[in-house]
């Protein structure tokens, strides 16, 4: 099972105390929009996502289909096939990815206490 880039997508209560937090310890903006209250920080290949009143609790997060540096990868397993992986090792799915489909897509599962963790292809 090969679930892609990891990231720790944080719920912050305010985007900008929390970016200059980050920058104080070395993370750069690398993708996002305050505008949009929400922002991408790297620091060398560790991302960090912080997102302002979008969800209740931080969450970890994989990107199969990028790698750290989030460029594409031409060759991933897609979010659905990694779906039915999880399924089949007896896991409950909180938030199911439609099989029907191709593209981009994600699902949840969250761990025996409690902390989500999504899994969301881009393409």
């Amino acid at each position: 099972m090969k679930l892609g880039a990891f990231s720790i997508s944080l719920a912050v209560k305010d985007l900008k105390l929390s970016k200059h937090f980050y920058e104080g310890l070395g993370f750069k903006v690398f993708a996002g929009s305050e505008a949009h209250k929400y922002l991408i920080m790297k620091n060398d290949s560790t991302l960090i996502g912080l997102f302002e009143g979008m969800f209740d609790k931080n969450i970890l997060t994989f990107n199969p289909d990028w790698d750290h540096e989030a460029n594409q990868l031409d060759d991933f397993q897609d979010v659905r096939e990694l779906q039915n992986q999880i399924k089949n090792k007896g896991l409950k799915i909180e938030s199911e990815v439609s099989t029907g489909e191709t593209g981009p897509g994600s699902f949840l599962v969250v761990d025996p206490d409690g902390n989500p963790i999504l899994i969301d292809q881009h393409v």
